[in-house]
């Protein structure tokens, strides 16, 4: 079967590999249907994502059909469609001990530290396989993947009807969390450069936007949040060099700011701003099985999933799609890859 493997930064070749088979561990048989690109996929083309080993097939956003299951299987069946969990735990450590696998001490993660979706058929546990929603398209459906990191972000944040809350950054994360942000009735403000996504974020749910390219931050927060007072809470989707510490500076006191970024290059942070504001800057990091609450957010028609994509290849034109990402072109709002010839 093929595949594309990443074997180093900006190295990628499309591979012929075996077929894997299914056994007791990895007891169903996935032929895939598409898979997600995301910013970690292309930081680990470009060598940017610390946590990436290689060399690697990529592809944390999975989804497919059942084709075959060994003995012993019950939660799936062949022709079942599925979305596959990234998350890999052990089981045992501090941190999945308390209940957060997602950053269990020696977590691999699917297209990360262990090889992905961007292969012909995958093999995996059928716990980590979560049945889709009827009439939901592939390609669609591999945002469920990316609205399970935003829900993660709203849990650990505590984001409450109470809150006004600045997304910074509106491209396929920020879109996924404003669409879960914005069902906690939390007034919602939306920041980024380009005015196609603020007006596409305004259609989706956000109260209000702000162009950083041609307004200042700062001065917008006073004017839109209640009494000049900031956002209560702040949501790097940027993950850029600058936007820790811009979100530290609009964010008002005793408020919480979340971060996601995995570049590992230094950041400036005023620890007086933290300090002296009191600020609770969290991490946020993959999900922690958070499949079954945006299937049933799907299923509930609270989330709408239905043609946010804006590109699709074939998998075995990985390069092209990547070629064009890196143009940043304005159009861009989500690349997906697919299987069928």
């Amino acid at each position: 079967m093929k595949a594309v493997q990443i074997t180093e930064p900006e190295q990628l070749r499309v591979i012929d590999m075996e077929m894997p088979r299914v056994n007791e561990t990895d007891n169903v048989l996935v032929k895939m249907k598409a898979v997600g690109l995301c910013g970690s996929d292309v930081g680990i083309y470009h060598g940017t994502n610390a946590a990436a080993t290689y060399p690697r097939i990529f592809g944390h956003e999975i989804v497919g059909e059942v084709v075959e299951t060994a003995p012993g299987a019950q939660k799936v069946k062949v022709g079942d469609r599925v979305i596959i969990d990234q998350v890999v735990s052990c089981g045992h450590c501090y941190a999945c001990r308390k209940g957060r696998p997602n950053v269990c001490r020696d977590v691999k993660v699917r297209g990360v530290h262990i090889d992905g979706g961007m292969r012909e058929y995958i093999a995996v546990p059928e716990k980590d396989c979560y049945l889709l929603p009827e009439g939901l398209r592939y390609e669609d459906a591999v945002l469920i993947e990316p609205t399970t990191i935003a829900i993660q972000a709203c849990s650990r944040a505590q984001l409450t009807k109470e809150d006004e809350v600045l997304i910074l950054a509106s491209g396929a994360l920020g879109s996924r969390m404003l669409s879960i942000a914005r069902l906690s009735g939390a007034r919602i403000i939306v920041a980024d450069l380009v005015e196609e996504k603020l007006k596409d974020a305004l259609k989706n749910g956000a109260d209000a936007v702000v162009n950083i390219e041609r307004e200042d931050l700062f001065s917008r927060m006073k004017e839109l949040t209640t009494e000049g007072y900031g956002p209560t809470l702040s949501i790097d989707c940027a993950c850029a060099k600058t936007s820790l510490m811009t979100l530290l500076k609009v964010t008002g006191n005793a408020g919480r700011v979340m971060t996601m970024g995995f570049s590992v290059d230094p950041t400036e942070v005023n620890q007086f701003l933290i300090t002296s504001k009191e600020l609770d800057v969290r991490g946020s990091r993959l999900q922690n099985r958070k499949f079954g609450e945006a299937l049933e957010l799907v299923r509930e028609g609270k989330v709408d999933l239905d043609h946010k994509i804006s590109h699709t290849w074939h998998f075995t034109e990985a390069q092209k799609a990547f070629d064009f990402n890196d143009t940043h072109d304005p159009s861009i709002r989500k690349i997906v890859f697919t299987f069928e010839e």
